[in-house]
C-alpha cells in the first residue's frame, strides 16, 4: 500500500480519536454550565446563560426559555437543575432525561432586570437559525433592540444563509446595531452601520442613533450619526403628517356615516331631528343583540355577525323612524323650534327605554377576526376595523347615490326637495315620501351604529357623542347635498386631527366650531348649496 494512503488513514484515525475524546469534554462543559444555575447567584446565572447559548446543545433553548418564564428549578442540596415544561412534565436540564417529580426543596432560579435583558438577547440569538421565517424575523428584531455583542457570530451566520427578504433585512439591521456598540469595530464598519440604521427611518433607529451619539465615538461616526438623526426626524415628521391624515380620513368616515342619514332627513324635510343620534344608538344595540344570540346559539357564525346585523339594524332603526314621523313629526312641519324640542324630548325617552332594557353600563360588542389587528404601511399603522369602516362608508354612500338617481323613490325624493308644491301637483304623495325619507335616514343611522359599535362604547349615550358633529358636517357641506356631506365630513375630520396635536382635543373642537361659524357667515347654505323646502320657506 502506498505511503500516502497510510498517511491519510493515520490522519483519519487521529481525527476520529480527537472527536471521541472531545465529546465527553463538551458534555462535561455543558453539565458544568447548567450546574451554575444551582448556586442561584446572579453572576453565575449570567455566565451560565452565555455558555449554554453558545454551546449548540439542543437543550439550550428549552433551558433559557424556562429561565425566562420562571420554570427553571434548582435543588440546592443535590445541585441539580430541572426544567418544568409547558405540558407539566419535568426533565433534567443537564441530560434531558425525564424526572418523576421535583425535590421538595426545589425553587425557581432568580432573575433581575439585567439578567432578563441577557436572557432576551440569548433567546433571540438561539432562534435566529429557526426553520420558521417569522421566528427568525422576531429573533432578529429582538437582537436589534438588545444589540448584544455576544450574538454577533450567530447573526452573521444566520445572515449568510438567509433567503427570506424581510428576515434578511432585519438581520442586516441587527448586525449594524451590534457593530455600532462594539468597542473594537472599525470606523469604516461603524459608518456602514450608521447608513444601514439610517435607512430604517423609524423611531427605533432614531433612539439607537441618539444613544450612540452621546457616547464615545470617532468624530466621523458622530457626524454621520448626527446627520442620520436629522434625516430621520424629517422623515418621521412627514410620516406623522401622513398618519394624522389617515386618522382624519378615519374620523371623517365615522362622521360621514353618522351624518349621511341626517343630511337626507334635514335636506328633504327641513326637520331638525335631535333624536338622530338615538337611531345610531339603536343600530349599535341591534348589533349587540345579534352577537349575543350568535354567541349563545351559533358561535361558529360569529365572524358573520356584522353582516347579519347590518340589514337588521337598518330595518329596526328605519321602522322606528317611520313610526316617529307618522306619530310626531308630520304634525310639526314648518315649525322648526317645536320640532327641535319634540325630537330632543324623544331622544331622552329613547335613551331611558334602552337604559331600562339593557342597563346603564357599556355593552361588549366584539370584533370579528377579519376586523381585528393592524398592519404597517411605511411608518404608519392602519387598523383593520378603521379601514373596513372607511370602505363600508364609501359603499353606503355609493349605494345611496345610486338609489337617489335610479329608483322611483329617489326620483320622488329629489322632486320634493327641489319643489314640493310642483311635485304634489304632479301626483307625488309627498306625505308618503316624507315618511319613507325619514325612515331611510333613520335606517342609515342604524347601520352607522353597527360600524360605530366596533370602535366606540355601546351605551345609551352613544348617539349624543355624534349628533352635534353630524349637524356641523351637514351645515358645513350644504344642507341636503350628499357630495357636500362627503366633503364636509372628511374636511372636518382631517382638520380636527391636525389641530389636536397643536391645540388639544377640546380646543381643537372649539376652533373647528368657530371656523364653521365664520364660514357660514359668508356662505349660509354651506359648501354646496341645494335648493330645498327649508330654503323656500
Amino acid at each position: 500500500m502506498p505511503a500516502n494512503v497510510f498517511a491519510v488513514l493515520r490522519r483519519l484515525f487521529l481525527s476520529i480519536a480527537l472527536i471521541a475524546a472531545a465529546v465527553p469534554a463538551f458534555a462535561a462543559s455543558f453539565e458544568e454550565s447548567v450546574a451554575k444555575f444551582a448556586t442561584d447567584d446572579f453572576s453565575d446565572t449570567d455566565d451560565a446563560v452565555g455558555e449554554i447559548a453558545s454551546s449548540g446543545n439542543p437543550l439550550a433553548f428549552a433551558i433559557i426559555s424556562a429561565l425566562q418564564d420562571e420554570r427553571l428549578m434548582f435543588d440546592a442540596e443535590s445541585k441539580k437543575v430541572f426544567v418544568k415544561q409547558a405540558d407539566g412534565k419535568i426533565i433534567d436540564a443537564a441530560t434531558g432525561a425525564a424526572v418523576d417529580k421535583l425535590p421538595d426543596t426545589a425553587a425557581a432560579v432568580s432573575l433581575n432586570n439585567r439578567l432578563r435583558r441577557t436572557v432576551d438577547a440569548a433567546l433571540g440569538g438561539l432562534t435566529l437559525l429557526s426553520p420558521d421565517p417569522s421566528t427568525r424575523l422576531t429573533a432578529a428584531r429582538s437582537v436589534f433592540k438588545s444589540h448584544d455583542e455576544a450574538t454577533l457570530p450567530t447573526v452573521e451566520a444566520a445572515l449568510a444563509k438567509e433567503t427570506n427578504r424581510a428576515a434578511k433585512q432585519a438581520l442586516t439591521d441587527a448586525r449594524a446595531a451590534i457593530i455600532l456598540f462594539k468597542s473594537d469595530a472599525s470606523e469604516v464598519d461603524k459608518l456602514d452601520a450608521v447608513a444601514t440604521i439610517r435607512a430604517r427611518s423609524d423611531q427605533e433607529a432614531l433612539a439607537l442613533l441618539t444613544e450612540i451619539s452621546s457616547g464615545d465615538q470617532p468624530a466621523s461616526v458622530a457626524k454621520a450619526a448626527a446627520g442620520a438623526i436629522a434625516s430621520i426626524q424629517s422623515s418621521l415628521a412627514i410620516w406623522s403628517s401622513v398618519q394624522n391624515a389617515w386618522y382624519g380620513l378615519s374620523l371623517g368616515s365615522v362622521l360621514l356615516l353618522a351624518a349621511i342619514g341626517l343630511a337626507i332627513t334635514f335636506g328633504v324635510m327641513g326637520v331638525i331631528n335631535m333624536a338622530h343620534g338615538e337611531m345610531v344608538m339603536l343600530g349599535a344595540y341591534t348589533t349587540f343583540v345579534v352577537q349575543e344570540v350568535i354567541r349563545t346559539r351559533y358561535p361558529a357564525l360569529f365572524d358573520y355577525s356584522l353582516l347579519i346585523a347590518v340589514p337588521l339594524a337598518f330595518l329596526v332603526a328605519g321602522a322606528i323612524g317611520v313610526v316617529i314621523e307618522r306619530s310626531i313629526i308630520r304634525f310639526l312641519y314648518g315649525r322648526p323650534l317645536e320640532t327641535l324640542l319634540a325630537t330632543w324630548g324623544l331622544s331622552l325617552i329613547l335613551q331611558q327605554v334602552v337604559r331600562t332594557a339593557f342597563g346603564p353600563t357599556n355593552r361588549e360588542v366584539g370584533n370579528p377576526s377579519w376586523m381585528s389587528g393592524a398592519f404597517e404601511l411605511g411608518q404608519i399603522t392602519i387598523t383593520y376595523n378603521r379601514l373596513w369602516i372607511l370602505c363600508f362608508t364609501m359603499a353606503v354612500f355609493a349605494i345611496l347615490l345610486a338609489m337617489l338617481r335610479y329608483t322611483a323613490l329617489g326620483l320622488e325624493m329629489r322632486a320634493v326637495t327641489q319643489n314640493r308644491r310642483m311635485a304634489a301637483s304632479m301626483g307625488i304623495a309627498t306625505s308618503r315620501v316624507d315618511a319613507l325619507t325619514f325612515g331611510l335616514g333613520s335606517g342609515i343611522a342604524g347601520i352607522a351604529g353597527v360600524a360605530l359599535s366596533q370602535i366606540d362604547n355601546v351605551s345609551p349615550n352613544l348617539g349624543q357623542s355624534y349628533i352635534i358633529d353630524s349637524f356641523m358636517v351637514v351645515v358645513f357641506g350644504g344642507v341636503g347635498n350628499l357630495w357636500g356631506t362627503l366633503v364636509g365630513a372628511f374636511t372636518l375630520g382631517i382638520a380636527n386631527k391636525f389641530l389636536e396635536p397643536v391645540a388639544g382635543a377640546v380646543l381643537g373642537k372649539i376652533a373647528i366650531l368657530v371656523l364653521i361659524i365664520l364660514f357660514i357667515q359668508k356662505r349660509p347654505r354651506g359648501l354646496f348649496a341645494l335648493k330645498g323646502r327649508a330654503v323656500e320657506a
